[in-house]
């Protein structure tokens, strides 16, 4: 009988052992005593796309009256600092003439005034509407009395 009790003891232990560990978690722990975190995967960055501070645009004027046809279509630029103002340029007969544009109302306005000054006292003034963000037409009257329809845009 005695191997009976010493064998249901055995059974009750190891039954009270099973049902003690069975509700326990291991968790693992630092040395200070805070709980590990285990390593951190790491994810790409994800690269967020930088707004544009300014947009160049290609200017073309062509000639609306005989002083300009002497001259011919001319070729510029046109910068766009997205805040309403820009810088213009132009190269007119080996002269380089640069100025500035800008919007009438502000940077939502269609409406706006671009002037260049060249190193021979030579300048040019111009009205001109945007259609979209990155094409508009206008008018130029050079300080010859030359006249040319402005393009903006390609």
């Amino acid at each position: 009988m005695e191997s009976r009790t010493a064998s249901t003891a055995l059974r009750a232990g190891v039954a009270l052992v099973a049902a003690a560990v069975a509700g326990c978690v291991v968790v693992p722990v630092n040395p200070d005593g805070s709980i590990y975190q285990g390593p951190v995967p790491a994810y790409p960055a994800v690269a967020v796309p930088a707004a544009p501070t300014s947009l160049t645009l290609p200017v073309r004027l062509y000639p609306t009256n005989e002083l300009a046809a002497a001259t011919g279509i001319i070729s510029g630029t046109v910068v766009n600092y997205l805040n309403g103002k820009g810088t213009f340029t132009l190269a007119v007969g080996g002269e380089t003439m640069s100025g500035e544009a800008t919007r009438s109302g502000g940077a939502a306005s269609r409406q706006g005034v671009a002037n260049a000054y060249g190193a021979r006292g030579s300048f040019a003034n111009c009205q001109y509407t945007m259609n979209t963000n990155v094409q508009g037409t206008g008018r130029c009257t050079f300080s010859n009395g030359a006249t040319y329809q402005l393009h903006i845009g390609g």
